[in-house]
């Protein structure tokens, strides 16, 4: 058992379940930015557009497939972080914020950003952000990989600005005043 004065990163232990909903569906939200934004509506990409030519007609269709699958994972990730959210608030002892809510989730899709650019842009090399872009493949790729961490850093910054998350702070609330 934790005491209200633990804390990680930063945080109160208390707002953990909180964050943590925040951050999975922020990975949820960030992919499906991602694959309806960038493989959709731009077509900058698809899923394996680096490994397949998508002018075919039976690589376009892989790709399609490709993309399909990793809306399944999108939306497991943000139904997740919706019954994460939901637990987390019927909790009594974890503070409800919006601003803590918002931080964690911007935190999360920053998380999805340097995960997928690492491990997809990087490592596989399955696709990249804008082959036929202008500049180079790389820039994109780390311009990529450089918005999530932006995203980290910002969705973290916001959730320390919320007095209730970080260690130490006072104006804790007296009540719970969350419906019931």
């Amino acid at each position: 058992m934790t005491s209200d004065g633990d804390t990680r990163f930063g945080l109160r232990e208390r707002t953990k379940p909180f964050v943590r909903a925040g951050v999975v569906l922020g990975i949820g939200l960030g992919g499906f930015f991602d694959g309806i934004v960038l493989h959709q509506l731009l077509q900058w990409h698809h899923m394996l557009s680096a490994r397949t030519d998508p002018t075919v007609l039976s690589d376009l269709r892989l790709n399609v497939v490709a993309d399909g699958l990793f809306h399944v994972g999108t939306y497991l990730f943000t139904i997740a972080g919706i019954v994460l959210l939901v637990h987390a608030w019927r909790r009594s002892d974890v503070p409800p914020s919006g601003r803590t809510l918002l931080g964690s989730t911007i935190l999360g899709w920053g998380v999805f950003n340097l995960l997928e650019g690492l491990v997809n842009h990087h490592l596989l090399e399955i696709h990249h952000v804008w082959p036929a872009g202008p500049g180079s493949v790389l820039l994109w790729d780390v311009g990529f990989l450089l918005w999530g961490l932006l995203f980290v850093v910002g969705g973290y910054a916001v959730i320390r600005l919320d007095e209730r998350s970080i260690a130490g702070a006072r104006g804790e609330r007296a009540t719970d005043d969350r419906p019931t």
